[in-house]
């Protein structure tokens, strides 16, 4: 190397520096941290005492950790799907050239940057069985609403429905795809006799698969995390029919002081969302396309 490119490379480092102290102080080594953790019993008032992989058979025979994670997998099974559908859909009408178009996505997107606990106390009021605009809105016409979250029958799929406030940030990705397609193939499929549906079916959704894909993929991460709205509005209940897994994680860890157990959750859920992420990247190559007609090479 160069002295130029000596100098160019520690500027480099020195830059990116604050960075690398915060992620190996605060996010790695709590990660390492964590780890250890999870082969002790530790209640945070006593020192720690080893138990080897204890902590993980114990979760495999808990029933708390397992109804949460089928509440998280029934909740993700809906509104990963819902949510995909819903931002394209909002998506395709603002990506058109209309007045107010640019207010609309700022609308769209402003619950995205709402603070959790504000959204999730106005989801409150919303889904109030007396006196809730959403059950108002359906006495309009005819149909009795719900008790919703004093349902079990009810308590999640009101959960799904508020995942729908949020789909802004998954708009905002699917607007950029479709604002980067390529002109000349709807001037090729319009040559061809292509109507809108065609267009949309054979242009649209095979250049957009990459950009489906990651709204999948960081969907899916984000839904086995859920957490606030859970804690604020339901506490997992009622029952255990919305405790979520980072809910009973949270639970075990900083009120029944089952801080060992805690940390063998999370690398259980890491490993879940893992394995998950890397059959997403296989299933990949069977449907998402890349330009220059290489399918699923990511």
């Amino acid at each position: 190397m160069t002295n130029r490119e000596r100098r160019e490379a520690l500027e480099f480092y020195l830059g990116i520096s604050p960075w690398l102290i915060g992620l190996v102080c605060f996010t790695g080594g709590p990660i390492l941290a964590s780890l250890a953790i999870s082969f002790t019993q530790w209640r945070l008032l006593s020192p720690p005492k080893w138990l080897g992989i204890q902590n993980y058979i114990d979760m495999f025979q808990d029933e708390g950790t397992r109804v949460s994670l089928g509440n998280t997998l029934f909740y993700t099974g809906l509104s990963v799907p819902l949510g995909l559908v819903t931002s394209l859909f909002v998506a395709l009408l603002l990506n058109q050239r209309a007045r107010g178009s640019t207010l609309f996505r700022t609308l769209f997107y402003l619950p995205t940057i709402t603070s959790g606990v504000a959204m999730a106390l106005l989801w409150l009021w919303l889904l109030n069985p007396e006196f809730g605009l959403i059950n108002l809105a359906l006495g309009l016409i005819g149909i009795k609403g719900p008790a919703w979250l004093q349902d079990p029958d009810w308590a999640k799929p009101a959960l799904v429905l508020m995942s729908l406030w949020t789909i802004g940030t998954s708009m905002v990705i699917f607007l950029a795809g479709l604002q980067g397609m390529p002109q000349h193939l709807y001037d090729a499929a319009k040559i061809d006799g292509a109507n809108q549906l065609r267009e949309f079916w054979h242009v649209t959704v095979p250049m957009l698969t990459p950009t489906i894909f990651f709204v999948m993929v960081t969907s899916i991460i984000a839904s086995f995390q859920t957490f606030t709205n859970v804690y604020v509005m339901t506490e997992g209940g009622p029952g255990w029919s919305t405790l979520m897994y980072g809910l009973y994680l949270y639970n075990n860890a900083f009120e029944y002081l089952r801080m060992g157990f805690a940390s063998a959750m999370a690398w259980g859920l890491f490993l879940v969302i893992l394995a998950l992420t890397i059959l997403q990247l296989l299933g990949a190559r069977r449907w998402v396309y890349y330009e220059g007609g290489i399918r699923g090479r990511i």
